[in-house]
């Protein structure tokens, strides 16, 4: 059983970390925990996970070595303010990534991170609404649900699986892995610096009063800013150009007869992938 551990600052901060060997799912873990009443601040990380839950409803099974975590936060956020913790995940997992692999990425510092983060190369990219991608190929995906609890507050579990060793096969996408690409790193040393940067890039969202900062640094680190877009929403096909995110985290993509639409959910694609859809 891999030894997965908190980073010193999460451990400081108050999260604490349940581990498991095998486990059907870990957001359904955590959210059980919430219903049970526990105190929040809960990550639950597992080696091997065989119930994987993503978008649309899809189930997958993580292979052992990948790492498959969530965490469960009590807020006093309505839903809309909530989702944007999505924003948070994908922020800490880009800053954890070049954490324990410092090659992904040549940064620019940035006031409110730690020393070292900032603006990206294009190795390492942000997908909205939930995705990380590394050399255009998917590396990370981010799954938030949520539930309101009796007190009024919402129990936000925010899933996050990364390919650490292994890479899935016959997507519509390109995937990547950590290992496929030379890189040594294991899920735990992953989720180490991923607890550690959440701790830091959760205080900047400070409840959601902080999103327009962690919206300003996501789109530095955001794929397909200023290329052609595709959006899927059931069976409606949009093209435009993806201009920006806007104050509630809505991709805004400029149609083709200029306006401006705000999407809240939809299966993307941008640039090269956009064009052959």
């Amino acid at each position: 059983m891999t030894a997965f551990a908190l980073g010193l600052k999460a451990e400081a901060a108050g999260y604490r970390l349940e581990q498991h060997d095998t486990i059907g799912s870990t957001n359904a873990a955590a959210m059980a925990q919430a219903r049970a009443g526990d105190v929040g601040r809960l990550w639950v990380v597992s080696d091997f996970q065989s119930e994987g839950r993503g978008r649309r409803g899809s189930h997958w099974a993580t292979a052992r070595g990948n790492l498959a975590a969530s965490l469960f936060l009590r807020v006093e956020a309505v839903p809309g303010v909530a989702a944007t913790l999505g924003f948070v995940a994908g922020l800490s997992l880009d800053e954890a990534l070049r954490r324990v692999a410092p090659g992904l990425a040549v940064a620019i510092a940035m006031d409110g991170l730690e020393p070292g983060a900032g603006r990206q190369s294009t190795r390492l990219r942000l997908k909205w609404p939930n995705d990380v991608l590394l050399d255009g190929g998917k590396l990370a995906g981010i799954l938030l649900e949520a539930e309101p609890l009796a007190d009024g507050r919402l129990a936000v579990v925010i899933g996050i699986g990364v390919n650490v060793i292994e890479a899935p096969s016959g997507l519509p996408y390109p995937t990547a892995a950590l290992a496929g690409l030379g890189i040594s790193a294991t899920a735990a040393d992953v989720f180490s610096a991923l607890s550690d940067a959440w701790a830091g890039i959760e205080r900047i969202w400070d409840g959601g009063r902080g999103f327009p900062r962690i919206r300003d640094l996501w789109l530095d680190r955001a794929a397909g800013v200023g290329e052609e877009a595709v959006v899927r929403i059931g069976g409606e096909i949009l093209r435009g150009r993806f201009e920006t995110i806007d104050s509630e985290g809505r991709l805004m993509i400029r149609m083709e007869d200029g306006t401006l639409r705000p999407i809240s959910a939809g299966e993307v694609h941008f640039g090269a992938v956009a064009a052959r859809a």
